[in-house]
């Protein structure tokens, strides 16, 4: 668990990080943080006019971005929410109900799972053959309704894996998702996606296919 950072978005004027009790879009509240990586923090929030608990994935805009940097990142959040809509009733597939634009800076509304990642979970061992099976269970189903939406997930890996308290199994973080007959959110030259899980195609810079996403799940 990251403890809470110190800076605000009160009064309108959004700084380089949050903290607990700063209200986003004026109805979510964050309560705190539980979990960051090199693109940005996710929140444990409480929507104020829905009286639920959420998840909120702040993206980071540290420092000054060139505008098509900024664009680009507002573009992927953007992505994000439209892939994920798509995928919205599959029971292994993250919900994400908005994206709200704070001061230029997105935040992702979705679905808060009680539990951890499975990133999280590898750091106490090896699974057990049974939660193997279970986990690749889960995964291929969900990959199989994206991939019959003609969505490519580009990104599979422990850290998008969330388990839930009550053992359920959900794929997450479709930011850099992609048509199977495109390219989907890159930059010139640029791969995106994690070096330990890519599929060989994809680290030569060749579009991703469905194939490397099962690729990325072995």
């Amino acid at each position: 668990m990251l403890a809470d950072t110190t800076v605000s978005l009160s009064g309108g004027t959004v700084t380089e990080e949050a903290r607990a009790g700063d209200v986003v879009g004026g109805r979510y509240q964050l309560v705190r943080s539980i979990a960051a990586g090199g693109m940005g923090r996710v929140w444990k929030a409480y929507d104020k006019r829905l009286r639920a608990e959420v998840a909120l994935k702040e993206l980071w805009l540290s420092g000054p971005l060139p505008p098509g940097q900024r664009a680009e990142l507002l573009q992927r959040a953007e992505l994000e929410a439209l892939n994920a809509v798509r995928l919205r009733d599959h029971p292994n597939i993250v919900t994400v109900h908005d994206v709200v634009i704070e001061n230029g800076a997105p935040w992702i509304v979705m679905q808060l799972i009680s539990g951890g990642t499975l990133e999280q979970r590898l750091r106490t061992g090896p699974l057990p053959v049974s939660d193997v099976e279970a986990v690749a269970s889960a995964l291929l189903d969900a990959l199989d309704a994206a991939h019959r939406n003609g969505i490519v997930h580009r990104d599979v890996k422990p850290a998008n894996v969330m388990i839930g308290q009550d053992g359920r199994i959900l794929l997450g973080d479709f930011g850099i998702a992609a048509p199977e007959t495109g390219t989907g959110l890159t930059s010139t030259g640029a791969v995106i996606g994690s070096a330990p899980y890519l599929a060989p195609e994809r680290a030569a810079g060749l579009p991703g296919r469905a194939s490397s996403d099962l690729f990325s799940l072995g």
